[in-house]
């Protein structure tokens, strides 16, 4: 990459940030529903058809500071050791993301991810985001998996280490009492050691 290039990549990233930036505090100032792309795009100094470049609504540009952090996570799950056990490489990807993205939060961020919890249109964003994750974190579990069905087991298990690592930050963010690890570690720790079903329940009527 030249140096002309980077600096565009430089400027394109500063901008998309601006624009999350704006989107984030002006939702949890304002509403969600009462905040227009247009405002977001004149809190950021840019307009409208610059917004669009971006962001193709203004819950995608709130919900993107996640999506860059849930691709550092696939970055992080990629550079584990290749015969680090699947679950075990997952939490070590899990637990760098929580100190290098979450470290040092300030108090005015969780604040706002508060206000915004639970909102329909976030909701939908986060899940389409998720999804996406899920396919390709399902695709590096694959080749640390050995047995029958790995392709099922590895989606399972990808579905599974997302619910965990979306349900510890949101619950971090409602109770920050300490560092997001430590809710992280506790919350892959129960997971990894959820009971498995063993049998299923006899048909009604069956003995």
């Amino acid at each position: 990459m030249d140096e002309a290039t980077g600096l565009r990549e430089r400027k394109k990233a500063a901008t998309r940030l601006a624009l999350h930036e704006a989107a984030l505090r002006l939702a949890s100032e304002h509403g969600l529903d009462r905040v227009t792309v247009e405002a977001i795009a004149d809190a950021a100094n840019v307009s409208r058809r610059t917004f669009s470049n971006y962001f193709s609504s203004k819950e995608e540009a709130i919900f993107h500071g996640d999506a860059v952090r849930l691709r550092r996570l696939l970055e992080l799950v990629r550079q584990q050791p290749p015969d680090a056990p699947p679950w075990r490489a997952l939490s070590r990807a899990a637990e760098h993301l929580a100190e290098e993205a979450y470290g040092n939060t300030p108090p005015s961020w969780l604040v706002r991810r508060r206000q915004l919890r639970g909102h329909p249109g976030l909701v939908a964003q986060q899940i389409a985001a998720y999804t996406t994750i899920e396919r390709e974190l399902a695709d590096e579990v694959l080749h640390r998996l050995a047995g029958p069905d790995p392709e099922l087991r590895a989606r399972v298990l990808a579905a599974t280490f997302l619910a965990t690592l979306r349900v510890a930050v949101q619950h971090w963010i409602e109770h920050p009492d300490g560092p997001l690890r430590d809710t992280l570690r506790a919350a892959l720790a129960e997971a990894a050691s959820a009971p498995a079903v063993e049998a299923a329940a006899p048909p009604h009527g069956t003995t």
